[in-house]
């Protein structure tokens, strides 16, 4: 650990009266074993674990509090935001920010329609091999039994262990389970709590997580509980005297609208509980899959503590390392250190290593406008996505939006019951696969990168994605191809394989011939997407 980190989590450690005497002793409540936190120690002990391999498919419920307003992504930033559009949406439904904050948004968090065994059972049924459940977004609740956070879903919102219901849900049906932390952005995230309107009638009004105290609780539903805990406090608050729109945005861009990955300098004790927090969820659940919302990891020697940690536990639980860590935009000392999770994004290559890409049918938080203007991704998007992530040795980890009482919306029935009907032929193509010499074939180019999804062109007849499986090679054609096709990646050479069988998913045997030109095979015109074709023969894998 740098001199540095270690000055850093020692003083928030003694803050907290947690402080370990030895010096190089673990910090408080992490694990011991044979993994160090440093890239070195987990690059080495690192491997990705089979299961991960070979479930290719998860599902998220990436739910809390922000699905309350049914306003979409970041309502408990952008609510304190004059001008912005969730900021007028809670005014006229909870509101003036000043009172109703988000802390109150929270607790009208009911989930009084979730079933979350019945849910499991559908997104199952869609193909999903693994399912992950938010532990704790930016807006700083924790949905589980959290021992080091009082905000947390026991006390707050639904009153119940949301995590942990999920995971006995999960396991129940066979599947991995993973959760998914998003609190180390949350203290940079949350400044705008602490603004004021800089225009209109209550202008320079301070917000609620300025105004309160532990002590106004008294009589409130929130006794006992301290909103400076749930805020994270004012590190970088909107100075007096601000008095335009522009103004306002422009200096919380400036201050505290960047995406950064340490902890607040005025208070190291914030990320000596986020450490806490971490190590406590992973103690709990035993998750086999953690998502951590960061750039790599968060807090530098910390997030490497947790790491370490998490490693340590799978090997006392599994007697190895059978665990995935994901952090994004990996550099090239932590590759091959935890699995690399690229955003709502593409890559353009095969890769070497099992990578994930997590995107949403809709909106993170549940935003109604998408049921009303039906603009949430078709299942034949998601099928064509997946098809395209697994050809690249990649997994697809997807989420479907939840209101706050827990149900989900019949447009999103309709995309789960087709994926489904899409998984009962073509699921021997994805679980299970390994990719082939090469992902694919055809004229979309897809451009690398996180949260580019926007950017990308419609897949054509053209586009194929190859995977291998039990030894034969598929075929998956991304546009509706029908009539005759030809695989050009399938042209007859000097030492190529030789072809016995084309086989149609959810068909039958289809005539082919193979030329120097391609693979030609007549696909039969039918109304289902994503078609694909099982190809077997001598020394095609």
């Amino acid at each position: 650990m740098q001199d540095l980190g270690r000055r850093s989590f020692l003083a928030g450690a003694a803050a907290l009266g947690l402080a370990r005497a030895a010096r190089g002793a673990s910090p408080m409540g992490t694990a011991a074993g044979p993994v160090r936190p440093t890239w070195g120690s987990l690059v080495s002990h690192y491997r990705y674990p089979d299961w991960f391999r070979d479930a290719k498919l998860g599902l998220w419920s990436h739910w809390g509090p922000q699905s309350v307003p049914q306003q979409g992504d970041w309502y408990g930033r952008f609510m304190y935001m004059q001008g912005h559009p969730m900021y007028d949406h809670h005014r006229k439904t909870y509101g003036h920010p000043s009172v109703a904050g988000m802390k109150d948004i929270q607790n009208l968090w009911t989930a009084e329609r979730w079933d979350p065994d019945a849910l499991i059972a559908r997104y199952q049924k869609a193909g999903a091999r693994y399912f992950m459940a938010l532990a704790c977004h930016h807006d700083n609740l924790d949905c589980y039994d959290s021992r080091y956070h009082a905000w947390n879903s026991l006390r707050v919102g639904p009153k119940k262990d949301v995590v942990g219901i999920w995971e006995k849900a999960a396991r129940r049906a066979g599947l991995k389970f993973g959760v998914s932390n998003h609190a180390a952005h949350a203290w940079h995230w949350y400044q705008p709590a602490y603004g004021y309107d800089p225009v209109g009638a209550r202008k320079g009004e301070r917000y609620d997580a300025f105004r309160l105290r532990r002590s106004d609780g008294k009589g409130q539903w929130w006794e006992g509980l301290d909103p400076q805990e749930l805020y994270t406090g004012g590190h970088t608050v909107l100075p007096d005297g601000i008095d335009t729109i522009e103004a306002m945005n422009s200096w919380h861009d400036a201050h505290n609208g960047q995406w950064i990955e340490t902890g607040p300098k005025d208070d190291p004790a914030y990320v000596t509980r986020w450490l806490l927090r971490q190590t406590d969820l992973v103690d709990k659940y035993k998750p086999d899959l953690v998502y951590m919302d960061d750039h790599e990891l968060p807090f530098g020697p910390v997030g490497l503590e947790a790491a370490a940690d998490y490693y340590n536990r799978s090997i006392q639980w599994h007697g190895d390392i059978d665990v995935v860590l994901t952090g994004k935009k990996l550099k090239p000392y932590a590759r091959f250190a935890m699995v690399e999770d690229v955003e709502r994004g593409f890559t353009d290559h095969l890769w070497d290593e099992p990578w994930q890409t997590d995107t949403c049918i809709g909106d993170w938080f549940y935003n109604v406008a998408r049921l009303n203007d039906k603009s949430y991704k078709t299942a034949e998007e998601v099928i064509q996505r997946l098809a395209d992530v697994v050809s690249k040795n990649g997994n697809l980890l997807l989420s479907i939006p939840q209101p706050g009482d827990g149900s989900i919306d019949a447009e999103e029935e309709k995309i789960l019951d087709a994926m489904a009907e899409w998984m009962t032929h073509g699921g021997e193509a994805i679980f299970g696969s390994r990719p082939w010499r090469r992902y694919g074939e055809g004229p979309t180019q897809l451009v690398a990168g996180m949260q580019n999804e926007e950017k990308a062109k419609p897949f054509t007849a053209q586009d194929i994605r190859f995977t291998t499986n039990k030894g034969a090679l598929y075929a998956l054609f991304l546009g509706r191809a029908g009539g005759p096709t030809t695989i050009r990646s399938l042209a007859r050479r000097p030492a190529a394989g030789q072809i016995g069988q084309v086989t149609l998913l959810g068909g039958g045997p289809l005539a082919f011939r193979q030329d120097a030109a391609g693979l030609h095979i007549d696909m039969p015109r039918n109304d289902g997407f994503v078609p694909t074709v099982r190809i077997e023969g001598r020394g095609l894998v």
